[in-house]
C-alpha cells in the first residue's frame, strides 16, 4: 500500500466493485501532514476522514474492475413515459380533458394523440414542476453514492394511467447494487435524497401558492382545495404547508390550489412519507445508520396502532359459548395470544433493515 508509511494500522476489506481500506493514520499525519496531502491526490479513488476514539480514520476506497453499463435507453424511456402521464393528470386536474372512467386508457374512450396535444400547455404546468422535485430526490441519492464510488442504478420512474394514481405516477427509486461500507455513507445516502427533494419542493409551493385562488369559504371545506373536473377535494396541511399559506395569504379560510402550488404539495408529502423511519424508506435507513440498535423498536412501534386491533379482532374470533370449560377458553385464548406474538415478532423482522458488511 503506497500511503502505507503514513499510517499505524489499516484493514482492507474487497467487495465484488470496490476496494475499502480503514485506515488508521499516524498521529504525525493526521492533521494532515503536507507528504499526506500530496500522496492523497494521488489515491486512484474516493477518501473522507473519521474521527474515531482511537484517533483519525482515513476511509479510501477505489473501483475494482470496468464500470457496470447502465440502460440508458430504459431510464430515459420511463422518464418520457412518466412525463406524459403526468401532463396527461395535469391537464384533467385542470378541466384541459373530460376524463371520467379511469380504464379509458385501456378501453380506448381517448383518443391519445388529440388529447395530448391539448394537454401540453395545461398539463406540463403539474408534470413538469412535479418531475422536478421525483428527480432531485433520486439524483440526491445517485449523486451522493457515486462520491462514494458505490454501485447505484439512475433513476427508474414509473409511470401509471390516472387509476389507482390520480397524479400519473408512483414515484421513481434508484436501485444501490452494492453494500454501503460503513454506517456514515449509508446515512449521506439516505438523507440526500430528502434534503434535495425538498429544496426544491419548497420554493415551488410557495411560488405556487402565490399564484393560487384564495376564497371566503367553500362551504364545509376550509384549508388547501384541489379542484378535479367538476367536484372539490380538500388537502391536508403540514406544518410547513400551514406556515408557507398563512404567510402569502393570510388569514383566508380556504385556498384553490394551482397546478404548480399541488405538484409542490404532492413533493412535500412525498418527503414526509420517505422520511417515516421504517423498512427501506429513506427515514429507516437514516435511523439504522444513526441509531442501529433502535431502528427495530422504532418501526415496531409505528405499526404496532396497526397490527393491535387486527390481533384483537382474530382474538375475538374464539368461541367462548357456555357450554364449554374455562380451562379450554383460557388454553384458546393463549393459543390466540401466541398467535398475535407471532404476528408482532414477523413483523419487527421485516421492518428490520439489512445490516451492512
Amino acid at each position: 500500500m503506497q500511503l502505507s508509511e503514513f499510517l499505524v494500522a489499516w484493514r482492507t476489506t474487497l467487495l465484488p466493485d470496490r476496494e475499502v481500506v480503514d485506515a488508521l493514520v499516524h498521529p504525525a499525519h493526521a492533521a494532515p501532514s503536507p507528504a499526506l496531502a500530496v500522496a492523497l491526490k494521488r489515491w486512484p479513488g474516493h477518501y473522507y476522514w473519521s474521527d474515531e476514539p482511537d484517533g483519525r480514520h482515513l476511509i479510501l476506497t477505489r473501483p475494482l474492475g470496468r464500470p457496470r453499463r447502465e440502460r440508458w435507453a430504459l431510464h430515459g424511456a420511463l422518464f418520457l413515459a412518466t412525463l406524459l402521464t403526468t401532463t396527461f393528470a395535469g391537464a384533467v386536474l385542470a378541466g384541459a380533458i373530460p376524463y371520467a372512467n379511469p380504464f379509458d386508457f385501456f378501453t380506448g374512450g381517448h383518443i391519445v394523440l388529440s388529447d395530448l396535444a391539448r394537454a401540453w400547455s395545461k398539463g406540463l404546468g403539474f408534470s413538469l414542476p412535479l418531475l422536478a422535485i421525483l428527480l432531485c430526490h433520486e439524483l440526491g441519492h445517485y449523486l451522493t453514492a457515486r462520491r462514494y464510488r458505490l454501485d447505484v442504478s439512475p433513476p427508474y420512474f414509473i409511470p401509471v394511467p390516472l387509476w389507482p394514481s390520480f397524479i400519473g405516477t408512483m414515484g421513481a427509486f434508484i436501485r444501490l447494487r452494492t453494500v454501503p461500507a460503513d454506517r456514515r455513507q449509508l446515512f449521506d445516502v439516505g438523507v440526500a435524497g430528502p434534503l434535495a427533494g425538498f429544496a426544491v419542493a419548497l420554493p415551488l409551493l410557495w411560488i405556487g401558492l402565490a399564484h393560487s385562488q384564495p376564497l371566503p369559504g367553500h362551504g364545509e371545506l376550509s384549508g388547501m382545495l384541489l379542484a378535479i373536473g367538476g367536484d372539490t377535494a380538500g388537502l391536508g396541511d403540514s406544518l410547513v404547508t400551514l406556515v408557507l399559506r398563512r404567510l402569502v395569504h393570510g388569514g383566508a379560510p380556504a385556498l384553490l390550489l394551482s397546478p404548480l402550488a399541488f405538484a409542490g404539495w404532492v413533493g412535500m408529502f412525498v418527503t414526509m412519507l420517505n422520511l417515516l423511519p421504517i423498512s427501506q424508506l429513506d427515514g429507516g435507513h437514516i435511523l439504522y445508520a444513526a441509531l442501529p440498535r433502535w431502528h427495530g423498536r422504532v418501526a415496531l412501534a409505528l405499526w404496532l396502532p396497526l397490527l393491535v386491533p387486527r390481533c384483537s379482532m382474530r382474538t375475538g374470533r374464539c368461541p367462548a359459548r357456555g357450554d364449554r370449560s374455562r380451562g379450554r377458553r383460557s388454553r384458546c385464548s393463549r393459543s390466540r395470544l401466541r398467535r398475535c406474538r407471532s404476528v408482532l415478532r414477523k413483523s419487527s423482522l421485516r421492518l428490520s433493515l439489512p445490516k451492512p458488511a
